[in-house]
This record gives C-alpha cells, structure tokens and sequence, in this order.
C-alpha cells in the first residue's frame, strides 16, 4: 500500500505472500451480590482439574518460523488456475494494498501478522514453504484471516502469529520491533472453502497463549448498512506497494476504499464474484499504480473495517493489483459470522474445539468428564469429589481459549469461578442460594466477552456483564416470567447468526422455546420466544456447546430411564432446529450435576 518507506532502494524479499492466485474462470451493581475476592473456605472447595497448556515452541523455534517466513517467496493457498473469465477484467487472478499511507500500530492495535514457514524436514531448501498473510485480533486467542492461508498449512507445527507491532521483523527474526511471537494452538477453516473459485474463503487460528493486543469484533449477520455502496471502509496491510516490485511494506499501512455494490462487483468479474458471500471496494484500478487504491500481495487474511468492526477479509483480485476495472475483493463477513463466531468460543475441556460433558454422581458426589468424539462421549474421567455444590456450569470467563468452570456451593449459595488454565478459585458471587437458575452461554451482550446470566426467586432475569476477567460489570435487567420453565440452558449460537441463544422448557406441557440473543444487554437481549418442540419424556438437559465439532450449538436431554440424547444443532431457529436424536449413552440416571 502506498509508496515505498523513506530511503527505500532496500529490496524487502521476493515475496509473493497474500491472496492466492485465482485464475480461469475467477477474475477475482453487580448488584452487591458479585465479588471479586479470593474464596473463603466454610465448606471446603472441590479442586478443578488444570488442564495441562498447549505443547509450545521455543522462542528459538518461534525465531526459526519468522525468519523462514519473511525469506519465503511462496504464495498462500496458490491454484492451478490461469486464466480469467471472458469479459471480465484482463489478466489471471493474485489477491492482494497498493496506494495508502503509513499508519501505527495504536490506530489498528488488533493487527496481526501471520507467518508460516516448513522446511520439510530435507536438506535441500527447494521445497521449504515460506509465506505471509494478515489477519485480526478477535478475542485475546483468536485471529480472523483467510482460508486461502490456513486450509492445508499445518501452523501448530510451522507458524507463527506476531501482534502488538506496526513494523514487520528483522529478515532474522531476532527483532520484532516490540512485537510478540505466538505460537498457534488450533486452525479452523469454513468446511466449504474452495480453492478453485476461493469461496467462503473465512478461518479462524487459536493462539496456544493469550495477547494483550485489543480486539476487534466481527460485524453481526443483520449488517446492511455497512455494505451500502459509497461507504468509506478501512484496509490494512503490509502488502506489495507497487505493482511493478515485489517489495511489501515494512511498516503497517492503511487505505481508505468505498464498498462497491453487487451490481458493479458482478459487472467486473461475471460469475467469478459470488454474490452474498463475496464484496469488493475500492475505486476501478487504472491500470498502473498512478491513482489506484488496492489490496495487494501480503494483505491476504487481513481485515475491511467499517464503524469498527470488520465487515471484510481481503481475499483476492487481479494479478499485480492494478489491472485496468479491477476491484480488491473480500469475504463478506456478516454472512460468515454465524460459521467464524463459534471458533471465537470453543474453548472445551480437552483442548480439541468439541464440547465436552460434565457430570456428577448423585450418591458419590464425584465428578467426572467425558470427552466428546463428534458423536459420542468417550469414557469418564475423575474429577474427584464434588460434594457440597449445586451447580456447575462450563464456559471461558476470561476468554484465554481454557475451558473454567463456575459452580455454586450449596451451604451458602456463594459462586465460584475456577481457571482451567491456572487451577485458580475465585468468589464471584455471594448467596446466590436462592437463584433458581444460573446460566453461562458465553457471550449476550455482543462485546465478546463471557457473560453470566442469573434468575431470581421471583422470575427475574439479570445479566451480568464480563469483563473478560472473572469479574462482571452492574447488573442489567433481562425481564420477568422465567420461573415458569424448569430449564434454561445456553452455551452458543443455536441459529447460525453468529449471537448467543437460550433454549428454555416449560414446566407445564413440556414445550421447548428459543429465544434468539440480539447482542445486547437488558430487555432487548432477546427476541420473542419461538416454540420448537415440544419434550415429554426428559428430566434433565445440558447445553455445553458445539458437541459435534460443526460450529453449531448442541443440546444434550436424558430420559427418566437413563438414556441420554444428542440433539445436533442444524444452525435454523425454527421446529427444524436440532437434527434427529442420537442415544451417547444409558447410564446417565446416576447423574444429578449436568455441566
């Protein structure tokens, strides 16, 4: 983006890091009643199990990584396409900013840069992997880039993601300019992402450990407004800043482009450009890079933002960024919300992205977990006692990517956060014993920060606000009427929009209502309730997320017998909203605890 840095003349790699190349056929007040203080210990506390960190890479080897990535000269996601469709603008298809000025690190804090680098285990360096792309801070373990960077690319073994910088590392990466190198924990790719047309082209990488760059959040799936044409949206990169050198920017840049409509994106590049799950911007390149502002090499996986919140992943365009007509393309993020959200809360007890179960044995009192395969729950694993509690919920209070665990001591009510990371026990609320539901479904307010919800003895929801650290802003209001449902439950997004749901029961004739998250806080946190079932025939139910590993939010029901059912999440609010039951078990009346 934007011309060379002052006292250029240094060749900064021969990179060709960013979109890949798409050709033939692709032109393209607390209430009083929460605290913050360390535990008391009237009753004794049972003891969480920590799970055990992320297998990290050394700093030397991080080193290693950042330094064979900026030497790379490969192309991420790069197809076997050469050539466009007829009609639409000329030359084959290399998504990459050109035009644009320097900007800090202080005015787009949540920039990352990803760097993967194999050398393929041989002597010889020909067939070593090096390349670079751009991607987001979503929440303190989560990036937002491009598939075309992640799908196929092991980056738990090779990669490398730095934040907290403007300027790219030392060609050795000794320096990284007062940046931070993280290593990746797990990748997700949205399943249906095609390298040929570089469809759904959305992923979302884990950090293995949290950073202190600020996040940035996701635009929501009702977004209209920002795709208005002629509306100003920010890009951000390091990419190429000429179309004539492969030379990328060492300091971070930024450009200014208004969105375009569907209308003129189809106009330019025909059937190439996916309507619905594509946008582009920018003004039509001139053919050179005099008066053209474009995304270009090494921008790939990097954020559009508008109002901020990003509305765009740089995905592709033209080859060398300035073909006559062209327009940078990108993924339309409020249509892939709904799939990318879940990754931002998976956080499960194993470590593997698939939420597991928890559970207590009624006349032992002793924990166990039970790891979810996809489709069925692995054998139980001790916990040890859990005597003298009442409630156990799972979620992610401090977003590190570790699955903690809040739970309710029956003596007095008192509510207690435990740190899967650290093994760390807090008190954060205080006799709560009177509450007759307690909820953790990850995050309502729309900040991407766990929330707690809580109904009172008189019906009364209440939201507690996260901060992100186990403590909680004031108290808001949700509204009345919730004691008439003998379950509550939520942990994700039930109907594929990307917003935290409930699903609640009736006490009186069993039937099963939705009620849709809006991403806002007291009363309109919710949508009215849709009824979609009606359930005879169960005593006990769990919400403990994304079950099957699909991104969609599940829902776990056990017989009066003992057998207990997987609802699989379809991702549709309505009667279709679970996909038929799947007996995980039959010796699920011993439990009291569902977590």
């Amino acid at each position: 983006m934007g011309t060379p840095m002052p006292g250029g003349g240094r060749h900064r790699r021969r990179i060709r890091i960013a979109l890949p190349v798409a050709a033939a056929g692709v032109a393209a007040a607390v209430a009083g009643a929460l605290l913050t203080t360390s535990a008391g210990a009237a009753t004794s506390l049972p003891e969480p199990k920590v799970r055990p960190a992320a297998d990290s890479p050394s700093s030397a080897e991080l080193q290693q990584r950042v330094a064979g990535a900026m030497a790379g000269d490969d192309v991420a996601g790069e197809t076997g396409k050469t050539a466009l469709t007829a009609g639409t603008v000329a030359g084959s298809i290399d998504p990459k900013v050109i035009g644009g000025n320097e900007t800090t690190i202080s005015t787009a804090p949540w920039m990352a840069q990803l760097l993967y680098f194999d050398d393929r285990g041989t002597a010889s360096t020909g067939d070593d992997i090096g390349f670079f792309c751009g991607g987001a801070v979503v929440a303190p373990t989560k990036i937002l880039t491009a598939a075309h960077c992640v799908k196929g690319y092991n980056w738990k073994a090779n990669g490398a993601v730095v934040t907290g910088t403007s300027q790219l590392p030392s060609d050795n990466g000794t320096d990284l300019h007062g940046g931070t190198a993280t290593a990746v924990w797990r990748q997700w790719n949205h399943p249906s992402y095609s390298a040929t047309t570089i469809d759904n082209d959305i992923a979302v990488l884990t950090l293995d450990t949290a950073v202190k760059a600020t996040p940035i959040r996701m635009t929501t799936s009702g977004d209209t407004t920002s795709y208005k044409a002629g509306t100003s949206a920010k890009l951000y990169g390091w990419g190429r800043t000429s179309s004539t050198s492969d030379d990328i920017s060492e300091t971070l840049k930024t450009a200014t482009l208004p969105m375009q409509s569907d209308t003129t994106c189809s106009g330019a590049y025909g059937s190439d450009f996916v309507k619905g799950h594509m946008v582009c911007a920018g003004k039509p390149a001139t053919g050179s890079d005099a008066g053209t502002v474009s995304a270009c090499n090494g921008d790939s996986g990097g954020p559009l933002v508008v109002n901020n919140r990003i509305v765009g992943v740089v995905s592709w365009g033209v080859t060398d960024c300035v073909a006559k007509g062209a327009y940078s393309v990108f993924s339309k993020v409020s249509t892939y919300v709904g799939a990318a959200y879940p990754r931002v809360d998976d956080a499960n007890l194993s470590g593997d992205s698939k939420a597991d179960l928890w559970v207590r044995n009624a006349s032992t009192k002793t924990g166990y977990s039970k790891d979810s395969t996809g489709t069925s729950f692995a054998a139980r694993q001790s916990w040890g006692n859990w005597d003298g509690v009442n409630v156990v919920l799972q979620t992610d209070l401090d977003r590190d990517g570790y699955q903690d665990l809040v739970y309710r001591r029956s003596s007095d009510g008192d509510v207690f956060w435990a740190s899967g990371r650290t093994g760390t026990t807090k008190q954060i609320a205080d006799n709560w014993k009177t509450r007759t539901r307690i909820i953790t479904p990850g995050d309502v307010t729309g900040d991407y920060l766990p929330d707690m919800l809580s109904v009172d003895s008189a019906g009364v929801m209440w939201i507690y606000p996260g901060k992100g650290n186990g403590t909680f802003a004031t108290r808001v209001q949700v509204g009345s009427g919730w004691n008439q449902y003998n379950s509550v439950r939520g942990k994700g997004d039930f109907n594929g929009d990307g917003k935290t749901d409930l699903i609640a029961r009736a006490k009186s004739g069993s039937a099963l209502y939705l009620y849709k998250g809006t991403g806002k806080a007291g009363s309109g946190a919710f949508s009215a309730r849709v009824k979609v079932r009606t359930w005879d025939g169960y005593n006990a139910f769990d919400a403990p997320g994304d079950v099957t590993g699909d991104g969609k939010a599940d829902f776990l029901a056990r017989t009066p017998g003992g057998t207990l059912y997987l609802y699989a999440g379809t991702g549709k609010g309505t009667s279709e909203i679970f996909a038929t039951r799947k007996s995980v078990g039959t010796d699920f009346k011993q439990y009291d605890i569902f977590g």
